[in-house]
């Protein structure tokens, strides 16, 4: 961002900034500069300002514009002693590596970019919700930081034996030599993406799911089949005819207060699942962030807890429960598993940051940990209520959604014709941001509503720009 204090005016300090990133080659000849409102909106200044920032580059001939085309960064003239840059468009272009959906990037630019949006998009916690006190007392105090060297490849010992203790609260009984510490969930499905399927596997999906928006999928050359959720979670029948028409190798589940729906998978279709997966040797891979936010008190039993023949990996993380800015998660696997995974996540980052895992580990045996937990459901329930009363006095009958029993999701299909990317575009004007449905792989017309981040104070607010936003975008079809 410019510096306002600074001697030189905005426009010179813009001017310079442009010019730097086209002298290194991040905008190479040819290319097209981003217009002048998007510039003027991530710089945070009035669209004057960037155009006499782009006199300025016109007039040292490293730009030009053209009617109807933009402004693009200017060839060399003929003669002139060329200076060649690599080719980094082509080099990104060629990659195969897949991007984040367009939409999710949309959001993410407008959180950037644009102060002030109330977030219901962010899939994380508020700062009033987590436990930064507690954390900050365990970091002040020099014994917990006891070890600064390298790791573990499976992570810090005392963690996977505090997580050993943790799991048993859940029914999951399991040693510390088959616990991997990850940075999160993402590394967690991307070690296992990367290390046990090839590409041509098939595999399967909850829809809408989380993983959906994930393009390691695509990444890792999968074939991607999709179980349709209800508020009952996926059904086991669904998942058995994937298996006789594909031959599926995993199953990716989210049982607990699903991640968008908030579904809860029935104790029914828990029992049919495990039996049908011990009955076919098919390995699911269990996402269970949620479990401890169950608003009545009771965490459901995760999968792993009914697991008999070994079927189940499980991941856990730490983001949903406490803090994201932690990057603590974990993996609960066969020991052969867990020993191949630690030695690819060895390859990537030679182990984790041993501070934040020493951190959780006191955390999670600390006499703070319980009230926390109370103090998350607490808050988390009374910003679902003002979020379900606020689409009920905004919405009537138009926004049609189940009511999470804990999470942070509440999933809502909104009923009106509209373009998805017109809504979200005419949402972020009135200052509000949520994930399109189409991101987690649903049909049009439905939001993701993360009321885990938003401040409380803001969520009728919110609610009442995400309704604004909707009459604009219906009446623009």
């Amino acid at each position: 961002m410019p510096d306002r204090a600074s001697d030189k005016t905005l426009y010179e300090q813009i001017a310079e900034h442009l010019e730097q990133r086209i002298r290194v080659g991040e905008f190479p000849p040819g290319s097209l500069l981003p217009s002048e409102r998007r510039l003027a909106e991530q710089f945070g200044v009035n669209r004057s300002t960037v155009v006499l920032a782009f006199a300025e580059l016109r007039s040292l001939g490293l730009i030009e514009s053209r009617s109807g085309s933009g402004t693009m960064v200017s060839r060399p003239e003929e003669g002139a002693i060329r200076r060649h840059s690599p080719d980094w468009g082509r080099f990104a272009d060629d990659s195969s590596f897949v991007r984040n959906p367009a939409m999710f990037r949309k959001v993410r630019e407008a959180l950037q970019q644009i102060p002030g949006l109330i977030d219901m998009a962010s899939g994380e916690l508020s700062a009033d919700l987590m436990p930064t006190r507690e954390i900050v007392d365990i970091m002040s105090r020099s014994s917990t930081l006891s070890y600064l060297g390298y790791d573990n490849p499976q992570g810090y010992p005392p963690l996977r034996e505090a997580l050993v203790r943790y799991l048993q609260r859940l029914g999951i009984h399991t040693t510390d030599t088959s616990i991997i510490i990850t940075s999160g969930s993402q590394q967690s499905l991307y070690l296992i993406l990367r290390c046990l399927l090839s590409p041509g596997d098939a595999v399967a999906i909850e829809d809408p799911s989380y993983c959906y928006s994930l393009p390691m999928f695509r990444t890792a050359g999968l074939r991607v089949f999709r179980l349709p959720v209800d508020r009952h979670g996926v059904n086991p029948g669904d998942i058995r005819l994937l298996h006789k028409k594909h031959r599926i190798k995993m199953v990716f589940l989210n049982p607990n207060f699903q991640n968008p729906t908030g579904a809860l998978l029935s104790n029914e279709r828990r029992i049919q699942l495990m039996d049908l997966a011990s009955e076919l040797a098919l390995p699911i891979v269990e996402d269970d962030p949620y479990s401890l936010t169950a608003f009545n008190g009771v965490p459901p039993a995760p999968l792993k807890a009914m697991d008999k023949a070994g079927s189940v990996i499980y991941i856990g993380s730490f983001s949903k429960i406490a803090a994201s800015g932690l990057r603590i998660g974990w993996m609960v696997a066969p020991r052969s598993i867990v020993e191949q995974l630690a030695d690819a996540r060895q390859q990537m980052d030679f182990g984790l940051s041993v501070i934040p895992q020493q951190v959780v580990a006191t955390f999670l045996d600390s006499a703070g940990f319980e009230p926390h937990l109370e103090r998350l459901r607490i808050g988390l329930q009374f910003k679902r209520d003002l979020t379900v009363d606020a689409l009920r006095h905004k919405f009537n009958d138009r926004a049609r959604f189940w009511i999470p029993e804990g999470g942070m999701h509440l999933w809502c299909s909104i009923r009106a014709s509209f373009s998805e990317s017109q809504l979200l575009e005419q949402s972020i004007r009135a200052g509000f941001v949520y994930v399109p449905g189409s991101v987690h792989g649903s049909e049009s017309g439905c939001v993701r509503l993360t009321y885990g981040r938003a401040d409380a104070a803001d969520i009728d607010r919110g609610i009442a720009a995400l309704r604004q936003a909707v009459d604009r975008a219906e009446a623009d079809e």
